[in-house]
């Protein structure tokens, strides 16, 4: 048999290559599933990429890459209508690309911005009550905070998903489809109004969670500078640091299920911006 009879074959499966791609595309599907599953995986996995818990550090890579692609392929039969088709133009395919991205980082962010609210009132918290010397490793963070900021953010981050505000995360990725459709127009006038109120609103929260700590504080410094100032040889400093510690942290300990009931309903309206209301 010459060499022009030889019928190609791949050598390692025994396998015919126009039947392995057969194969291929009947597990996988056509390329405009593909497409639709691939533009789903960009947006869910550019949100995963920021999104509280599952984001953090100690979290392998492998296992949001695995949680991503498995989260798209559940997702694709029930938003694969909403998505357009593979665009001919490759210059419209990375158009298209580089927005599901951007969206994608965009919900990611205000998402993570609300909860960071904990991790404030706990750096208040701290320098209230002279503890901010205090640092500790952050597992949500790059970098290390006060142990009082830690205590809370890790706090905040049990109570979204034992709660099961974690849920809201998934339906806001689903309902985004209908707030941010594909190859519509970006409201970035809106966007960047929402971006602004999630900021503020994340300190405003902070300051009240550490309200009653930062009164306490308020009141003692007072005291003790009318103290100061009828007795100057009196040791203040080592007088109020006891009674700023443990008044401090006696009155964190008491109002904490109240603070984490207040958390959880903000994050919860916070997220609500994210879902789509009515049918």
């Amino acid at each position: 048999m010459s060499m022009g009879q030889i019928p190609l074959r791949n050598s390692s499966l025994g396998v015919e290559p126009e039947a392995l791609a057969s194969q291929i595309v009947t597990i996988l599907g056509s390329s405009s599933y593909l497409w639709v599953a691939g533009l789903i995986f960009l947006r869910i996995g550019a949100v995963l990429l920021i999104l509280p818990g599952i984001s953090d550090q100690n979290v392998p890579a492998r296992i949001r890459l695995g949680f991503a692609l498995a989260l798209s392929f559940m997702l694709t039969p029930l938003l694969s209508k909403t998505l357009p088709a593979l665009p001919s133009s490759m210059a419209l395919m990375v158009g298209i690309i580089f927005q599901e991205l951007l969206i994608g980082l965009i919900m990611g962010t205000l998402m993570r911005i609300f909860i960071n609210a904990m991790g404030i009132a706990g750096e208040l918290i701290s320098l209230q009550t002279t503890l901010s010397f205090a640092q500790t490793t952050n597992p949500g963070q790059t970098q290390g905070s006060t142990t009082i900021a830690t205590f809370l953010a890790i706090l905040g981050l049990t109570l979204v998903y034992a709660t099961g505000t974690h849920h809201l995360f998934f339906r806001g990725i689903v309902d985004s489809y209908a707030l941010f459709a594909p190859q519509k127009p970006i409201m970035w006038h809106d966007g960047l109004r929402v971006f602004i109120q999630s900021l503020s609103g994340a300190f405003s929260l902070g300051v009240q969670l550490s309200a009653p700590v930062l009164v306490f504080g308020l009141i003692v410094n007072i005291a003790s500078g009318f103290i100061g100032r009828l007795m100057p040889a009196f040791p203040i400093f080592f007088a109020t640091t006891p009674i700023l510690v443990l008044g401090g942290l006696s009155l964190m300990a008491i109002g904490l299920g109240g603070v984490g009931m207040i958390f959880i309903d903000h994050y919860q309206d916070q997220l609500a911006l994210l879902i789509r209301r009515g049918p």
